[in-house]
């Protein structure tokens, strides 16, 4: 199988008929900078509902700016990436109390996110890659996200670093008085490279093994894609060093589904 090289870039749609690489805004903001946004964002404030409306902005933005695929699309291709995603992830648009709504983006990258405000997207090269089982467990790792509150924190912290790095002394205090249609893709851009820590990543994978089980689905799938994704992770200027830094080790997230299994499995004998 080809492998298929992920980069987080600000592209316009490449050749007639090609997929594009995702389109999530233009900013670029280095490691110092990032550092002292950090510590200035403490004197700003986001209200829960500031958040909300900017993600759902940022959501609109990126479904505006990105090949979306329809069970109603002329092109026969991207209609059968939405009427695959709607089969394998439609029975569940409401599972845990979420309100989901779901897309898949026409594009090279190999990716999926969740929005804080249950928007999933799903990126076509990742479903590519995987089984319909498998998809389910990288997506169930991505509903963790949304309902254990971590998409919510990495979202609210990326929103007040961007504000603070770019409109410092432009606001009375309020990251919401920075929200307009000229800046909105860049803020798009910390929905698709939220940052989880390690315990929030295993908590995440975890969500996705109860998610699949208690579904009947084999949990072993969530074991395969791990293991996909790290296949993918080899290389100089890889997959894992563009976006599995916010996806650590997937080999050893594998295992220790491997390990989760095999307790399981003793438990019920």
């Amino acid at each position: 199988m080809k492998k298929i090289i992920l980069t987080i870039s600000f592209a316009c749609l490449v050749a007639s008929g090609m997929t594009a690489q995702i389109k999530i805004g233009k900013t670029s903001i280095g490691k110092g900078k990032i550092e002292a946004a950090q510590k200035a964002a403490k004197a700003l404030t986001v209200s829960d509902a500031e958040m909300a409306e900017m993600a759902a902005k940022s959501i609109k933005w990126m479904d505006e700016n990105n090949p979306v695929c329809t069970t109603k699309d002329k092109d026969k291709k991207k209609k059968a990436y939405a009427e695959r995603l709607e089969k394998i992830f439609g029975p569940y648009k409401n599972y845990d109390g979420l309100n989901l709504n779901y897309k898949v983006y026409y594009v090279t990258d190999i990716n999926a996110f969740a929005s804080p405000d249950g928007s999933v997207r799903v990126f076509s090269s990742l479903m590519d890659i995987m089984t319909d089982d498998e998809l389910l467990g990288i997506i169930g790792h991505e509903i963790g996200h949304v309902k254990l509150g971590h998409s919510k924190k990495a979202y609210k912290q990326a929103l007040l670093t961007a504000a603070t790095t770019q409109y410092a002394g432009e606001t009375g205090g309020s990251v919401g008085s920075l929200v307009n249609s000229a800046n909105i893709g860049d803020f798009a851009q910390a929905l698709v490279e939220a940052q989880f820590s390690q315990t929030q990543e295993t908590a995440a994978d975890e969500y996705s093994y109860t998610f699949l089980v208690s579904n009947g689905k084999d949990p072993k799938a969530l074991i395969s894609a791990f293991k996909k994704l790290a296949d993918l992770g080899s290389g100089k200027d890889s997959f894992k060093d563009k976006i599995l830094s916010s996806h650590p080790g997937s080999e050893k997230r594998a295992q220790n589904i491997e390990k989760k299994i095999e307790k399981d499995s003793k438990k019920k004998k």
